[in-house]
């Protein structure tokens, strides 16, 4: 177990699976210390993972991961907030529970839990957020009505280059990842041929091109409010 209090700690929701997994992999091989957390996830063992279960739109859940890794780590400089929901219907087909539960995950899920991550990191006058997003918030699809996702992951987007701007000249940094439709346990085998043909590039796109990314605006120190599209080809057009 390490016992360095200057080892670099991130901050992984949506943790268990996917491309929240593909993060833990990811920092661990930096070096960094993790803390991840999703409702399910499983005890890690490796000594420098902190596993902590919970809801992430609960205010509770977010004390207890920004706890745990003051508790075990002495410091937080990096978040990235993974953990989203995806409900794909026509807008006059949401029912109150679907716009509950994705303002619940989305909103409320970033709000506590980077609110309470800054703190240490304007404290120890450094510190990286990283929101990932969705690209069907920069284009619209009819096949894949979404207006939950844009109203949601939009804000997330716009929020982006609000903290970015309010922390520049503190040394924290606040950027997103717009994935286009990546391969992940969310989407079954029968339907990628269909997602793939949601992309210019005429594929879905893998867990490790959207951990790449986050890994790029990790190192990228002059790089802050910038919204890094993913997506193979959809942002810029069809």
């Amino acid at each position: 177990m390490s016992t360095d209090r200057g080892q670099k700690v991130a901050v992984i929701t949506g943790a268990s699976q996917g491309i929240g997994a593909g993060l833990v992999e990811a920092y661990r091989k930096l070096g960094y210390g993790v803390v991840a957390t999703s409702r399910s996830i499983a005890p890690s063992a490796d000594a420098d993972v902190v596993t902590v279960q919970g809801d992430i739109a609960e205010a509770a859940t977010a004390e207890r991961v920004i706890d745990a890794a003051l508790s075990r780590f002495g410091r937080v400089d990096t978040l990235v907030n993974n953990a989203g929901i995806f409900v794909a219907k026509p807008f006059t087909d949401y029912t109150a529970d679907d716009f509950a539960a994705v303002i619940a995950v989305n909103v409320a899920g970033f709000f506590h839990i980077t609110q309470r991550a800054l703190r240490p990191m304007l404290d120890q006058g450094s510190g990286h957020v990283v929101n990932i997003t969705t690209s069907f918030v920069d284009h619209p699809n009819s096949a894949v009505p979404s207006v939950l996702a844009s109203l949601t992951k939009g804000g997330l987007a716009s929020a982006t280059k609000s903290l970015a701007i309010e922390y520049a000249t503190r040394n924290v940094r606040v950027n997103a990842v717009s994935p286009g439709v990546i391969k992940t346990p969310m989407h079954g085998v029968e339907t990628h041929a269909t997602l793939a043909g949601l992309h210019p590039v005429g594929r879905m796109g893998e867990i490790s091109d959207i951990v790449d990314g986050v890994i790029y605006l990790e190192s990228a120190s002059f790089v802050t409010g910038e919204v890094l599209h993913i997506d193979g080809g959809q942002a810029a057009g069809h």
